[in-house]
C-alpha cells in the first residue's frame, strides 16, 4: 500500500462514483483531506463515513470565488498544499448543429476554465514551497471524439494541452501536472445502457469490459506519490485499451 501521510489533498467532485472511490482510496493511504462538491446531502454522508476529512461545499463555476477558495484551503493546510485532483465536470450532450450556445458554454466554463482557474490559484501556494502535484482528470473522449459531445470532448482535450503546457512552465519549480483519461468506467449511467449498446462499447475495448472506478483511483494514489516524481506532463489512459496513444 502507498503511504500518503502527511500529503495534504484537494479533491474536487468528491460525491461521485469516481470522486468517492478517488476520496476512499487516499483515506487508506492516509492523506489528509480537503473534499468538495456541491450536493450538501452526499458531502454530509462523505463526513460520517470519513469523520478525519474537510468537507467543503463549493461550486467551481464559481470562478471569482476560486481565489479565496484556494486561500481557505491552504490556510487550512498550513501553507503546504502537496496535491490537487482536478475531478469536478459536467456533461451536456446534444447533437451539433443542436447544441445551444449556453450547452457548450457551461461544459467548456466548468471543465476547462474552471480547471485552469484552480489550477493557477494551486500553483502560486505550491510555488512557496517549491513542490507540488496536479492531477486533471480527462476522458478518452478527448483522444478518440463522440457523437454528441463536441462541448464535452473539446473542454477534455483543451485540460490536456493546458496540462502539457503548465508542465513545461512549473517543471522547473517542482511541479507536477498530469492527467488521467478514463474511458468507460462503470456507473449507474452505464447501468441503464442497453445490452445491445453496451456490447458494440466493448467491443471496442480490447480487455472486453468496463473499467471500475477503482481503477481510476489507483492511478490517481499512484501520481499523488511519491513514486510518480519523475513524471510530469503525461496522461495515463485508464481505458483497458479501447484507444492507444
Amino acid at each position: 500500500m502507498i503511504n500518503l501521510a502527511n500529503i495534504n489533498v484537494i479533491l474536487t467532485g468528491a460525491t461521485g462514483g469516481i470522486g468517492s472511490e478517488i476520496l476512499n482510496k487516499l483515506i487508506k493511504c492516509d492523506a489528509n483531506v480537503i473534499a468538495t462538491g456541491t450536493n450538501e446531502e452526499k458531502l454530509n454522508k462523505l463526513k460520517k463515513n470519513f469523520p478525519n476529512i474537510i468537507i467543503k461545499k463549493f461550486d467551481i463555476s464559481n470562478h471569482s470565488l476560486i481565489e479565496s477558495f484556494i486561500d481557505e484551503c491552504n490556510k487550512d493546510f498550513n501553507n503546504k498544499i502537496d496535491v490537487l485532483i482536478n475531478n469536478a465536470g459536467i456533461t451536456k450532450d446534444n447533437l451539433s448543429i443542436r447544441m445551444k450556445d449556453d450547452e457548450w458554454n457551461k461544459v467548456i466554463e466548468i471543465n476547462l476554465t474552471s480547471t485552469f482557474l484552480m489550477s493557477k490559484n494551486t500553483i502560486k501556494k505550491m510555488l512557496k514551497n517549491k513542490n507540488g502535484k496536479i492531477i486533471n482528470i480527462t476522458s478518452v473522449v478527448a483522444h478518440t471524439g463522440n457523437l454528441g459531445q463536441s462541448n464535452y470532448a473539446a473542454s477534455k482535450a483543451g485540460i490536456v494541452g493546458m496540462s502539457k503546457s503548465l508542465a513545461i512552465e512549473y517543471g522547473k519549480k517542482n511541479i507536477k501536472i498530469n492527467c488521467i483519461s478514463p474511458g468507460f468506467i462503470k456507473s449507474d449511467m452505464t447501468d441503464k445502457i442497453n445490452e445491445d449498446y453496451i456490447q458494440k462499447l466493448r467491443e471496442k475495448i480490447s480487455l472486453d469490459k468496463f473499467g471500475i472506478p477503482e481503477d481510476v483511483a489507483n492511478a490517481v494514489i499512484f501520481l499523488s506519490s511519491s513514486m510518480s516524481d519523475y513524471i510530469t506532463g503525461e496522461t495515463i489512459h485508464v481505458n483497458g485499451g479501447m484507444y492507444f496513444s
